[in-house]
């Protein structure tokens, strides 16, 4: 990987894991699938908040959507953004020690 604008895009994808909301969300998406408002009651920011998270995942390709009558169901598309989550609980750590 040379190209600059593969650099660029991984870098857009760190930033959308980069919030503490965000991840707790990956993380929920690990378990199982969410609509929006299942999300909001886990986490309890107002729908607004949790849609907005969502769309920077999305955006960023970690997760997807798919509607089922009149609810949108998210879904962790990429499980394996989780091994880094992962690397820096380990990084966190070691740095205590």
């Amino acid at each position: 990987m040379t190209d600059i604008a593969d650099y660029e895009q991984m870098a857009s994808i760190f930033k959308a894991l980069a919030h503490p909301t965000r991840l707790l969300i990956l993380v929920k998406l690990q378990e199982k699938e969410h609509c929006v408002c299942e999300l909001q009651e886990i986490i309890g920011f107002d729908m607004s908040t949790i849609s907005r998270h969502l769309n920077v995942l999305k955006n960023a390709g970690i997760i997807d959507s798919r509607k089922v009558n009149n609810q949108v169901i998210y879904r962790l598309q990429y499980p394996c953004v989780l091994n880094a989550l992962e690397c820096v609980l380990d990084l966190k750590s070691t740095n205590k020690e």
